[in-house]
């Protein structure tokens, strides 16, 4: 591949394309499979809502808040979040994050090891 950004690669800053795997009442999560060693998935949650949290064996993950603002647990330890911050998420801690807003969503990225197999269905939040 050519240094450089290629039509195919190009998003809006809002959104890092890829395949819808969830849509509920909670939140949008979407999974882009384009990289060969990473899967970079997205979720947008809605406001006042939270994810059910869970943890991972053998798998470490970035968050990248892109819009609003929340909380992220992180172990036994809760924290602010706002857009432009960013989690390193070791393996097997327990994270969760919470969109505080009542009327406006709360977009991050999370970007997570796509090579083993088992893991490559979306991780960021199940």
């Amino acid at each position: 591949m050519k240094i450089g950004v290629r039509n195919e690669y190009l998003h809006t800053q809002l959104d890092i394309g890829g395949e819808v795997i969830k849509n509920n009442e909670t939140y949008i999560l979407k999974d882009n499979k384009q990289l060969n060693k990473l899967v970079v998935s997205s979720t947008l949650l809605k406001p006042d809502k939270e994810t059910r949290g869970h943890s991972h064996k053998g798998q470490e993950e970035v968050y990248h808040f892109i819009k609003g603002r929340g909380e992220m647990t992180l172990g036994e330890e809760t924290f602010n979040v706002t857009a432009g911050s960013v989690v390193l998420i070791p393996d097997g801690v327990f994270h969760k994050v919470k969109n505080t807003e009542k009327f406006l969503s709360l977009y991050f990225v999370c970007v997570f090891d796509g090579q083993r197999k088992e893991l490559r269905y979306n991780k960021c939040e199940e």
